[in-house]
């Protein structure tokens, strides 16, 4: 028998969000970070309010999370125009990316989010 394995797809973590994508922004990922799989937990930047995935050992504001990517994005060379989840949502722990150093406050930050975006 053939076994198929499913990767990865856009908004594969989602439990539940708003209506009509209420739950989601536009938003711009900062380049140098290759490609970026969906569920990916994000930090904003403060001074150019972009986005890069969350590490708690930064000071640049990114080591808050704030927001989860929705579909794949490529950062290799050039800034990204992408989907991200920002505000009141469910979503599933066992299907995002989240930095080692942020596995012990990553639900919290998000849950602080305005709107908050809820881990299962």
């Amino acid at each position: 028998m053939t076994v198929l394995n499913e990767i990865h797809h856009a908004g594969c973590f989602i439990v539940s969000e708003e209506e009509n994508n209420y739950s989601r922004d536009q938003i711009t990922l900062l380049t140098g970070h290759g490609v970026l799989q969906p569920g990916t937990v994000l930090g904003q930047i403060t001074a150019s309010n972009k986005y890069i995935p969350a590490l708690a050992g930064a000071v640049d504001g990114s080591q808050t999370a704030k927001a989860i990517l929705y579909g794949y994005a490529d950062t290799t060379s050039a800034d990204v125009i992408a989907t991200a989840i920002t505000r009141l949502a469910q979503v599933r722990a066992s299907d995002l990316t989240v930095d080692s150093s942020l596995t012990a406050t990553y639900a919290a930050q998000l849950a602080a989010v305005d709107g908050p975006i809820i881990v299962r």
